[in-house]
This record gives C-alpha cells, sequence and structure tokens, in this order.
C-alpha cells in the first residue's frame, strides 16, 4: 500500500495494481517488466520473505534466468519529483545475491528532457540477505 511519503510503498497492494498503488509504469520501450510476487520464483533463487516487517509479504522481482545479457527490465515513477537539493532521498531494499545471471540494477534519475543519470548502481549482494 501507499504511505504518506510521496513516492513509498511496499507492495502489499490488496489484489490491486501494484503500478497504480505505487505511482510507478512499466517502461514500454524495455525488454521485459518486473513482477510481483511473495515468495522465490519456483525453481529459481530468490528470497524466501520480503523485507517489510510484521506481515509485510510482497516484492518486485525480475527473471533474469530467462533474460539474454544486456535485457533490460524498467519501472518509471508516474510521478514526477523537483529537483533538491539533499532534501529528496531515495530509499529501498533489494536481494540480488550472486548467479551467473544476476545482472545490474542501477537508478537513474532523468532530467528535465529525459536524459537518464545514473545514480546507484549494485552487481551483486555478497551475502543471502536483504
Amino acid at each position: 500500500y501507499y504511505t504518506s511519503i510521496p513516492g513509498s510503498c511496499n507492495f502489499e497492494t490488496q489484489d490491486q495494481e501494484w503500478t497504480t498503488v505505487c505511482g510507478l509504469t512499466q517502461d514500454p520501450s524495455d525488454d521485459f517488466d518486473w513482477s510481483i510476487s511473495s515468495s522465490a520464483v519456483t525453481g529459481q533463487t530468490g528470497p524466501d520473505t520480503d523485507h517489510t516487517p510484521g506481515k509485510g509479504q510482497y516484492f518486485l522481482y525480475v527473471n533474469s534466468s530467462a533474460q539474454k545479457e544486456g535485457k533490460r527490465a524498467r519501472i518509471i515513477t508516474t510521478k514526477l519529483f523537483p529537483a533538491s537539493l539533499g532534501v529528496c532521498r531515495v530509499r529501498f531494499w533489494f536481494w540480488m545475491f550472486a548467479s551467473r545471471q544476476t545482472g545490474v540494477l542501477k537508478v537513474y534519475t532523468a532530467e528535465e528532457h529525459g536524459m537518464g543519470i545514473l545514480m546507484w548502481s549494485s552487481s551483486r549482494n555478497e551475502e543471502n540477505k536483504w
């Protein structure tokens, strides 16, 4: 569900479309999509549980084992956030315990004319945890 903090979401959407509830959209120009789940995809490595404390169950994932190198899955915020210096922060939890097919998780900001600026990236977690 959506909290009072703009852009905040824990993906506990109670059968509603997570993209709408969370203010996110699948990028129509990417190669494959993000999905929502409450457990590891059958036959694949993944987290046993969500990171959200309490009764949290759901998280977003991409199944990179079915993709070729260089393919991208992108989600975009539907709300624009004004530029700020030290005011706006992005915070999220991720799980990407290394396997041969683990790609790179990247966070971009888009400037006024749509050009993406890489802000952060990670190629793997060293441990099997969030």
